[in-house]
């Protein structure tokens, strides 16, 4: 498979995320939006999930990483900004990895 659907549909994911994002920080209230989002268990739950795939992720930006610095701040990024970070480290190792699967997943170990 070549890498051209991947890079299509990351930045369509992007797209969404920035679009995503400014409307919350545009039409949202932070505090009492995520306020609300914690008073409800499924809200709770959607919590969980999304900070353990944040966590599953970073586990494979570390394992691609060559420098600490870089993986750590990767980390913090994606726990700050969610997917929004994903997407981007995604996309540069997309184009980085220069259509070897084998580099893309597994960066300096490859």
């Amino acid at each position: 498979m070549n890498m051209k659907i991947p890079k299509i549909l990351t930045w369509i994911g992007l797209g969404a995320m920035t679009v995503g994002l400014i409307n919350g920080f545009v039409n949202g209230d932070f505090l009492k939006d995520g306020k609300a989002l914690l008073s409800n268990p499924w809200g709770v739950m959607s919590m969980i999930d999304l900070y353990v795939g944040f966590t599953l992720f970073s586990i494979w930006i570390v394992y691609r990483e060559k420098h600490l610095l870089k993986s750590v701040i990767w980390t913090i990024l994606m726990m700050v900004l969610g997917f929004f970070t994903g997407c981007i480290y995604v996309l540069i190792a997309l184009y980085e990895s220069k259509g070897d699967w084998n580099k893309f997943f597994k960066g300096r170990r490859a």
